[in-house]
């Protein structure tokens, strides 16, 4: 059972990893933009998973 959470843990350590990578890449392809409005929505999506 030990084996099993320690599975899911790690898979939703990974999936929060990607999110987070692709959040910042959004967000530096916004920045490159000019993009405001979805510069703050981004950081603001960010800020949750920190």
């Amino acid at each position: 059972m030990k084996n099993a959470l320690q599975r899911f843990q790690n898979t939703a350590e990974t999936h929060r990893t990607n999110i987070q990578k692709s959040l910042e890449h959004r967000l530096q392809v916004a920045r490159a933009k000019g993009d405001e409005k979805l510069i703050r929505q981004l950081e603001a999506e960010k800020s949750y998973y920190n």
